[in-house]
C-alpha cells in the first residue's frame, strides 16, 4: 500500500486574469471646429511599463503613417474654399431653376383662369343670344306704352337679372358713331353736327364683358360739306364823344 502525502485543498494554482483592452479615442480632424484653423495633429501613443510604445514597431509605424506632411495640410484650406465655391454655384443654379419653375406655374395659372373665364362668358352669351328677341319686344312694348302692370314687373325683373350676369346694352342717340359697335342703316347730313353722330337707334346693341353679342342698328348724320357756318355777331365799340371846347369843332 502506497502512502500518499497530504496536500492542501485551500491552495489553488495561479490563474491569469485577462483584462479588457483599453479604448483610446484619437481626434483626427484637421480643422479646429471652433476656430476654423488648421491644427497640428499630435497623437499620444500609449506606452508600456518599460516606456516603449505599446504594439512595438507596428504602433510607431502606424503613428508615422497617420501624420500628414505639411504640404498636404497646406492644401486643405484651398480645397475647402473650392468646395464652398462649388456649393454656392449649385445653390444659385437651383435657385434660378426654382424661380423659372414658379414663373411657369404663374403663367399656367393665368392661362387656365383666362380659358375658364372665356368658357363661362361663351356659355352666358349662348343663352342670352336667345333672349335678345324678347328684349326687343319688351323695348317696343315700352315705347308704345303697353308695358304696364304685372307685365312690366316681369320685364323689369328679367332685365335686371340679365344685367347682373353681365349683359350691357349700348347704342344711344347723339353719341359719336363707332363702326366697331354701330351698324349704320341710314345716312343723312346736317350742318348742326360736327362729325358722324347717331341720330336714331333702330335696334339696341348688346355686349357681355368684352364680347359684342350684336351691333346696334343706327341712323347716322354727318356734317354737311359746304354748309355756311353761323356768323358770330361783331361788337362795335361806340365812338367817344368829343369834349366841349375842342378846337377842331370851333374851326
Amino acid at each position: 500500500m502506497t502512502d500518499q502525502g497530504p496536500h492542501d485543498n485551500n491552495t489553488s494554482a495561479d490563474t491569469e486574469q485577462s483584462g479588457e483592452p483599453r479604448v483610446v479615442v484619437r481626434d483626427r480632424r484637421r480643422i479646429d471646429p471652433e476656430t476654423g484653423q488648421v491644427k497640428t495633429v499630435t497623437e499620444e501613443v500609449p506606452v508600456d511599463e518599460a516606456g516603449a510604445p505599446e504594439g512595438g514597431r507596428h504602433a510607431a509605424s502606424e503613428e508615422h503613417t497617420d501624420a500628414a506632411p505639411p504640404e498636404v495640410e497646406a492644401e486643405i484650406v484651398p480645397d475647402i474654399v473650392s468646395e464652398e465655391v462649388s456649393l454656392k454655384e449649385q445653390l444659385e443654379e437651383r435657385t434660378r431653376d426654382l424661380q423659372r419653375l414658379q414663373a411657369e406655374y404663374a403663367n399656367y395659372r393665368k392661362r387656365v383662369d383666362r380659358d375658364r373665364e372665356s368658357v363661362v362668358t361663351g356659355a352666358k352669351a349662348a343663352v342670352i343670344n336667345e333672349l335678345l328677341a324678347v328684349l326687343d319686344d319688351l323695348e317696343r312694348a315700352a315705347a308704345h306704352g303697353d308695358l304696364t302692370g304685372a307685365f312690366k314687373a316681369v320685364a323689369d325683373k328679367l332685365t335686371a337679372t340679365l344685367q347682373r350676369v353681365g349683359l350691357e346694352p349700348f347704342g344711344h342717340e347723339n353719341e359719336a358713331f363707332d363702326p366697331s359697335v354701330h351698324e349704320a342703316v341710314q345716312h343723312d347730313t346736317s350742318p348742326d353736327v360736327q362729325g358722324p353722330t347717331v341720330t336714331a337707334v333702330l335696334r339696341r346693341g348688346y355686349r357681355i364683358g368684352e364680347r359684342t353679342l350684336r351691333p346696334a342698328l343706327v341712323a347716322v348724320t354727318d356734317h354737311e360739306p359746304g354748309a355756311p357756318a353761323a356768323k358770330a355777331q361783331e361788337w362795335v365799340e361806340p365812338a367817344e364823344e368829343k369834349a366841349d371846347g375842342d378846337p377842331a369843332d370851333r374851326n
